[in-house]
Parts: structure tokens; C-alpha cells; sequence
């Protein structure tokens, strides 16, 4: 699938990994819905960034986690654009937290964003996709899907649930719409880390150095572009962190 003049959704794309898909794609010619929940300055912000390249683009509010916020966002999409060819699963919540201190509420925002919020998206899209039997999604997972790390259960859970509802979802939208996932290592880390932890996560990588959002928008590239032959795939953009 060629982007140029393709319409793509990219949830929580306002700031961080979303905004740099965001931008690539645009640069490459597609028109880019920006999706956000609570950052409107910075997700119309983005929109004029996108606009400079010649493309159309539009920011749309809602909450991923609500089927009728997210069945609105297709409608004004599809009311804007009349289709939707590319779906980015981006949208996710990050933060600590440690088993002694571990709430029902941290472990319900997790699971309602990242996974659920994935799924919604991905069956109100998807609607669209079937009806001209063409489409792509790319979920944004984690490579902790696979390999869990400490303080952290509700977010590793939730991204080994997106791992499997890709591999789900690319058996049951087969052969009309692929879908994959990327599962992003170390790329932005979080801004209370000391010094000392990150370097001792970039000792822990294999290649010595923390990723970018620039690796992960370009493997988003690869999948729409680069081959209508892949779903159900994982693909780890993590320095070797899984693997070491």
C-alpha cells in the first residue's frame, strides 16, 4: 500500500511516538487524523505541522477507552475524508506501578487504554476496511508483552494482550486487512529515571544506545509500504533488549 493520498488515524498521536508517526506519514503523502484525549494545544499544533507538507489533517477528540467516543471518531473521520485506510494503535498510558502499592484503578486505567482501547479502535476501523476489502492496522505494543519487567504488571499485561489480539485480529480480518504489531524497547524513557538507571538499561542493550521515535515511525513505514505480504507479526524495535 502506497501512502500517498491515504487516509491514516493515529490514536494519541498529539505528543511523543504518535506525533513522530504522525509527521513521517504526512511527509510521505497521506492525509493524518490526529487523535487525542486531554492535549488539544499540542494535537492542533501537530495538525498545522502536518498541513505545511501539503496534506490534509484534522485532530479529533476521544477517549479510546469509550466505544461511543471512538465510534463518533470514525464517523467524523469517515464524515471528513469518506474512508479511513490505516489504522495506528498508538494510544497508551506508562506508569509505575509497584505490587505493595497496586490498586484495582491502575490495574482498570491499563487494561481500559492500552487493550481496550486498542480493540475498539480496531473493530470501529476495521467496519470501514472490510467494506472496500482493503486496509492496515499496526498496533504499538511492547517488548515487556513478552518479557514482563518489575513495578510494572497492569502495563506488561495489557501489551501481551495486544500482542494477542493482533495475532487475533489478523486471522479474523484476513485476506482483506493486515495487522501487526511493533513492540518498542527503550525508546523515551521515563523522565524520573536517574541517571544510574539509564545507564544501566543501556547496558542491558545490546546495541549500547537508546532507540528513537524516528525507529519506530520508520517500521511503520515498512509495514504500510514495504510489503502487502505480512500479518500477525511482531516486530521488536528494541536494540536486542529482548533477546539479551
Amino acid at each position: 500500500m502506497i501512502l500517498k493520498d491515504k487516509v491514516v488515524l493515529i490514536t494519541g498521536s498529539a505528543k511523543r511516538i504518535g506525533r513522530c508517526i504522525a509527521l513521517t506519514l504526512a511527509k510521505r503523502g497521506a492525509n493524518i487524523v490526529v487523535n487525542y484525549n486531554t492535549s488539544q494545544i499540542e494535537a492542533e499544533n501537530v495538525v498545522s505541522e502536518i498541513k505545511n507538507f501539503g496534506v490534509e489533517s484534522i485532530a479529533v477528540k476521544a477517549d479510546v477507552s469509550k466505544a461511543d467516543e471512538v465510534a463518533l471518531m470514525i464517523k467524523k473521520i469517515l464524515n471528513e475524508f469518506g474512508t479511513l485506510h490505516i489504522l495506528i494503535n498508538n494510544a497508551a498510558v506508562f506508569f509505575k506501578t509497584p505490587f505493595e502499592t497496586l490498586s484495582e484503578k491502575d490495574w482498570d486505567i491499563n487494561l481500559d487504554i492500552n487493550l481496550k482501547g486498542t480493540f475498539l479502535c480496531s473493530r470501529y476501523a476495521a467496519d470501514e476496511m472490510l467494506k472496500r476489502k482493503e486496509g492496515k492496522i499496526i498496533n504499538i505494543a511492547d517488548w515487556s508483552g513478552i518479557r514482563p519487567y518489575k513495578n510494572y504488571i497492569p502495563y506488561c499485561v495489557s501489551k501481551a494482550g495486544v500482542i494477542a489480539l493482533t495475532k487475533a485480529l489478523a486471522k479474523t480480518l484476513a485476506p482483506y486487512i493486515q495487522v501487526n504489531c511493533i513492540l518498542p524497547g527503550p525508546i523515551i524513557l521515563p523522565e524520573d529515571f536517574s541517571e544510574e538507571e539509564k545507564q544501566s538499561i543501556i547496558k542491558s542493550i545490546p546495541l549500547k544506545k537508546i532507540g528513537s521515535p524516528d525507529d519506530i515511525a520508520s517500521t511503520v513505514v515498512f509495514l504500510i509500504e514495504g510489503s502487502d505480504f505480512i500479518t500477525g507479526g511482531m516486530y521488536a524495535v528494541d536494540g536486542g533488549r529482548l533477546i539479551s
